[in-house]
């Protein structure tokens, strides 16, 4: 993703947790040092998305290098949920095919070298069934993350492995800046990207499939790609121009997509995350007013207006890694330039936050407060649904303390993901939460779900005081203690509240939603002094 990109960038619960808490047979625990649930309107939206990118390409943010044991793979991947966790972030993006290769076994690409060191060596366990069970078990979303074009970081087609599909298909490859990509330009390479991740939305729970900025490549300085035998036969008489016969190649990769996906899966989303420039004012009077050096619609052939308008796309998160004032590309211009375009449409919009950026690029990004301060921004656009970070890595990296901003101040407070209504769903049926019980461990909730409802999770409300004395959970955000997911199909749920003070009385309550995120009425309240 952005490592890449010479031009372009330089312009809820822990479950579990802690090595003291034991859980208990058929219960989950909760323990959140920081959870506040002061009486008052919330600082943040009840409903926002808030997701990190974690890369895989070139070992980015997972695994730390190639070649790791099993065992640490997935310790390392543990590490980066439990900090997911400690953010109360509710989503994560994980790229699960950075090069026409793949982090679990395809038929559509070779193992990946990311994972061995060796490009289609098997690496002994299936790592994304492991990351969707774990991510799943703390109830986080899980959007699969798709380089549809690129095949490779290296130009040379002999150093891809024996079994790598392109050696079949040599006609399909082009050499381009020093990489290797499939031809956008052919139908067949087209269907054959649209079956890769078919085949992962068919075998695999994920809740969406996601791409970046990565169709036609970032231009190269005096280089145009070299489609020119494709566009002779498929272009040219039937397109004005090589540009549009490009961007409708790419508009066909997204509408078939959306289509096959949906008629899978009608439940799992389609997220593409653009350079966060359409058009510069300057090119197209319906642009941002940016400057920026690259151009979405001119020079990677992506029309984001089209999918918007067409309802192929669930949601958008366009990159914008400028900061606030930026003459070139000001934040704050194109955060309002965005939620324009959304606007009525049937989309989600969420922003690409560069958090790569933060005490590494000018003087705006070593101010502490940039990143708080453009999160706050988005607040006042009541388009915005949420945020995704650029990446994992940095978060991690805690510079300027922007880790402990999230977790301490700005997500102190978990919330739940927005609905989607047009892709269907609805609410399940109330829960009864059976008891409120003091221990020494916390606070002991069981509740009961009814058999017939579609439920995927619970969220768990606590207000202090005595029950009656509060008003019902819809407008009080601020007393979401946790998610929990279901427990397979079990009637009977639990929890335990290791962060209920002794001496204090406590009030819960408990709802269902659905996997898309409906939730039903609340349960009955029971009252517990610790």
């Amino acid at each position: 993703m952005v490592l890449f990109r010479r031009f372009t960038r330089r312009d809820v619960i822990v479950l579990g947790a802690g090595a003291a808490l034991v859980a208990l047979p058929g219960c989950s625990l909760f323990t959140q040092a920081t959870m506040s649930n002061t009486p008052g309107v919330a600082q943040w939206p009840n409903r926002q998305l808030r997701a990190v990118w974690i890369a895989t390409v070139v070992n980015v943010d997972w695994p730390s290098r190639p070649g790791l044991a099993v065992a640490a793979q997935k310790q390392e991947f543990l590490h980066l949920l439990d900090a997911l966790q400690s953010m109360h972030m509710n989503a994560l993006v994980a790229q699960i095919k950075p090069t026409a290769d793949a982090f679990y076994p395809s038929q559509y690409g070779p193992w990946s070298e990311y994972l061995t060191g060796v490009q289609g060596r098997d690496p002994g366990y299936d790592p994304l069934a492991f990351m969707l069970e774990e991510t799943h078990k703390r109830n986080i979303e899980f959007h699969a993350w798709f380089n549809p074009y690129r095949v490779s970081m290296q130009s040379n087609p002999d150093k891809l492995s024996a079994s790598h599909p392109a050696h079949q298909h040599p006609d399909w490859l082009i050499s381009y800046g020093g990489r290797l990509y499939y031809n956008p330009g052919l139908p067949e390479a087209r269907e054959f990207i649209i079956a890769s991740i078919l085949e992962v939305v068919q075998r695999y729970d994920i809740d969406a499939v996601h791409m970046d900025d990565y169709f036609y490549p970032y231009p190269v300085a005096g280089k145009d790609f070299p489609d020119e035998a494709a566009w002779q036969r498929y272009g040219v008489g039937k397109f004005a121009n090589k540009g549009d016969w490009r961007r409708d190649n790419v508009n066909r990769l997204i509408q078939e997509l959306a289509s096959a996906i949906k008629r899978v899966k009608p439940y799992v989303k389609l997220g593409i995350s653009p350079f966060g420039v359409w058009r510069n004012k300057a090119t197209d009077p319906s642009g941002s007013d940016t400057k920026a050096g690259a151009q979405n619609y001119d020079d990677l052939y992506a029309d984001t207006r089209t999918w918007i308008r067409n309802g192929w796309l669930d949601y958008i998160a366009p990159q914008i890694y400028w900061n606030i004032g930026l003459a070139a590309a000001a934040y704050d211009k194109l955060v309002d330039w965005w939620s324009k375009e959304v606007a009525k449409q049937r989309v989600h919009l969420y922003i690409g936050q560069g958090a790569y950026k933060i005490h590494a690029d000018n003087a705006a990004w070593d101010n502490p407060g940039e990143m708080p301060n453009q999160l706050k921004l988005n607040l006042q656009y009541s388009a915005i649904k949420g945020s995704i970070f650029f990446s994992m890595k940095s978060l991690l990296n805690n510079p300027l303390g922007i880790k402990d901003r999230l977790s301490d101040d700005i997500y102190k407070q978990p919330v739940l993901i927005p609905e989607m209504p047009w892709l269907g769903g609805s609410a399940p049926q109330s829960v009864t939460l059976n008891q409120a019980q003091a221990t020494t461990q916390g606070v002991e909730l069981r509740w009961e779900d009814r058999p017939q409802n579609t439920t995927a999770y619970y969220a768990i409300y606590r207000l202090e005081g005595e029950q009656g004395q509060h008003t019902p959970h819809a407008a009080n955000a601020p007393y979401l203690l946790a998610t929990v997911r279901k427990r397979s199909e079990q009637v009977q749920q639990s929890l335990i509240d290791t962060t209920a003070q002794a001496g204090k009385t406590y009030t819960y309550y408990v709802t269902a939603l659905d996997r898309l995120h409906h939730e039903s009425t609340a349960s009955n309240e029971r009252s517990v002094k610790r």
